[in-house]
């Protein structure tokens, strides 16, 4: 796909589609290539799927949440029997939760 090895008898068609494509290629290699993009891209991708396959139950703000000190933790009861949980150090890196018991997921409002 890189446009400096392109042949000289590729139709103008397909080289446009070639140099589409490289360009999504370095585009994925510059945001993968950095751990901080990398990270951000990770993060993003694992909230998409769960609102894909898991509903959305609620948004809840952090300080609604119980501050459990022994496990430095906020929790938050689910309708099921079960807990979400945020650990105090993933607070600022993630917005959705899953149940520990259930496929219930909340939003964490910041």
């Amino acid at each position: 796909y890189h446009p400096d090895k392109q042949k000289a008898d590729v139709p103008a068609g397909e080289v446009e589609e070639r140099m589409q494509r490289f360009i999504e290629i370095d585009q994925a290699w510059k945001i993968l290539g950095n751990e901080e993009t990398k990270k951000e891209y990770d993060l993003q991708q694992r909230e998409d799927n769960l609102t894909k396959e898991w509903p959305l139950h609620a948004q809840v703000y952090l300080e609604d949440m119980s501050w459990n000190e022994d496990e430095q933790c906020y929790t938050l009861s689910c309708r099921c029997g079960g807990n979400y949980a945020v650990a105090k150090s993933e607070t600022e890196d993630i917005s959705l939760v899953c149940c520990d018991t259930c496929s219930l997921v909340i939003e964490i409002l910041q």
